[in-house]
C-alpha cells in the first residue's frame, strides 16, 4: 500500500468519525422538536418491526411539536404505543388524523447534562480520530522499513496530522454549535 492510500484511508475514516458525531450530536434534543428524535422508534406494522419514518410523515410544525402522520390511519394506535414504549418520554396524544408530542422546555441542570453528554460523544469522536491517526503512522513506518525514503515518510506523516488537526476542528466546531444550541432557551 503506497503511502498515498494510506493518507486517503485515514482521511476517509476521519470524516466516517465525524459524520458518526454528526449523527449522535442530532439525536441529543436540545430542548427544540427534530423529526430525528424518533429515529429510534420502530412500529409493528403487519407483524415486521418497522421505523417509524417508513409508515408516517413525521414534522415539526413549531419548535416545541412533532406531528406524526401515518400514512394508514389504522396504524395512529400501534405508533401511539410504540412511542409510549420507548421510554424516550414523550406524551404522545392524537386527534384520529395525527399524532402530536410536545416537547417539554429544559431545565437548566437537563440542559448542563445534555452539555456534558455532547462533550463525551465529541471526546469519543477526537478518540477515535487520535487513533486513525496512529494506525496510518506506523502504516507509513512500516512503508519505510519496505523501502519508503525517509523524506516521503516524513511527508506522509505531516500530512496525516494536518489531516488530523482539520478533523479535530471539525469536532469541536460541532461541540461548539451544540452546546450554544442547547444552552439557547
Amino acid at each position: 500500500m503506497a503511502e498515498k492510500e494510506v493518507i486517503e484511508t485515514a482521511k476517509a475514516q476521519m470524516e466516517k468519525a465525524i459524520s458518526h458525531l454528526e449523527s449522535e450530536l442530532q439525536k441529543i434534543r436540545a430542548g427544540r422538536a427534530n423529526p430525528g428524535m424518533l429515529d429510534s422508534i420502530h412500529v409493528d406494522y403487519y407483524g415486521n418491526s418497522t421505523p417509524l419514518s417508513q409508515i408516517a410523515n413525521i414534522s415539526t410544525p413549531d419548535a416545541r411539536t412533532l406531528a406524526i402522520q401515518p400514512w394508514e390511519k389504522n396504524m395512529i394506535t400501534p405508533i401511539e404505543k410504540a412511542i409510549s414504549n420507548a421510554n424516550l418520554g414523550y406524551n404522545p396524544t392524537n386527534d384520529g388524523q395525527v399524532i402530536r408530542i410536545n416537547i417539554p422546555a429544559l431545565t437548566e441542570e437537563r440542559r448542563k447534562g445534555l452539555v456534558k453528554q455532547s462533550k463525551e460523544e465529541t471526546e469519543h469522536a477526537r478518540v477515535t480520530v487520535r487513533s486513525l491517526r496512529r494506525d496510518a503512522n506506523e502504516a507509513i513506518k512500516k512503508l519505510q522499513k519496505e523501502g519508503l525514503p525517509e523524506d516521503q515518510a516524513k511527508s506522509a506523516e505531516t500530512k496525516i496530522q494536518g489531516i488530523t488537526d482539520d478533523a479535530i476542528a471539525k469536532i469541536d466546531k460541532h461541540l461548539e454549535a451544540k452546546e450554544k444550541e442547547i444552552m439557547t432557551v
